[in-house]
């Protein structure tokens, strides 16, 4: 069953209201669909130095978000298992949820991956899966910060924030040119990652949908599903890009 808003989290920025994230999506929306043929006539830009403070600050971003989530969830002693969501407003309380809001946040700051690859004329990196997975994430934790902003949340926010460390320092190293492809030499072992990171949380998930767990199985249940399809989605991608490409 899905709860009543959060009191401590409904009126922050971009939370009080859906219309201000609807407006972020649609805005990104029209930029994916227009942005290219706006860029047919212009010369691609580079944006070396941008990318490469981009990156390296989503590596910041990303280290002090697992910081946060990992010392919070010890010192609050959080189950793995089963963790509800504390609605108190103790120190601890507070911390969970407002790192959930930069969790939130990120996600939104995370649109310029797509707006950067429009620019650089990158137009086949802006795929369905990549459209399909920046634009659904903001109403995703849209909803998690404004009703859950903790609780079994943590996992999902704990493990995506470590694997983005890597991530954007995987790209934080593109950045810097051609000399640095020979390095680079371990991306294929990202998107496993990013895969094993799909199965743990929704193993998280699904473990709750079966014991009784004071946590709203309505989340839950969204929360696996949608994991599904991007494990679905990055299983084929894996295929299509490490497997056939190589034959």
């Amino acid at each position: 069953v899905f709860c009543s808003p959060d009191p401590r989290t409904d009126p922050w920025p971009l939370v009080y209201s859906p219309l201000p994230i609807t407006l972020v999506f649609t805005s990104y929306l029209f930029m994916v669909a227009l942005g290219p043929s706006c860029m047919r006539q212009r010369r691609r830009l580079e944006l070396r130095a941008p990318l490469l403070a981009y990156n390296l600050a989503m590596v910041a971003l990303s280290s002090y978000m697992f910081y946060e989530f990992l010392v919070t969830s010890v010192l609050a002693n959080y189950s793995y298992l089963c963790q509800p969501v504390d609605y108190s407003r103790s120190e601890l309380g507070m911390r969970m949820a407002r790192v959930c809001w930069w969790f939130f946040f990120s996600k939104v700051i995370e649109l310029l991956d797509t707006v950067f690859l429009i620019l650089r004329k990158k137009q086949e990196q802006v795929t369905f899966l990549h459209v399909y997975h920046h634009g659904s994430m903001l109403f995703n934790w849209w909803s998690g910060v404004k009703y859950v902003p903790g609780g079994q949340a943590f996992f999902i926010g704990m493990l995506n924030s470590f694997v983005h460390i890597f991530m954007y320092g995987y790209y934080a190293l593109a950045s810097l040119g051609p000399r640095m492809h020979q390095h680079l030499w371990w991306k294929h072992y990202l998107t496993i990652l990013q895969m094993c990171q799909f199965v743990a949380i929704a193993a998280h998930s699904s473990y709750n949908l079966f014991t009784e767990c004071p946590f709203p199985d309505g989340f839950n249940t969204a929360v696996f599903l949608y994991i599904l399809s991007l494990l679905a989605l990055f299983l084929r991608f894996y295929y299509r890009t490490y497997v056939r490409g190589k034959r």
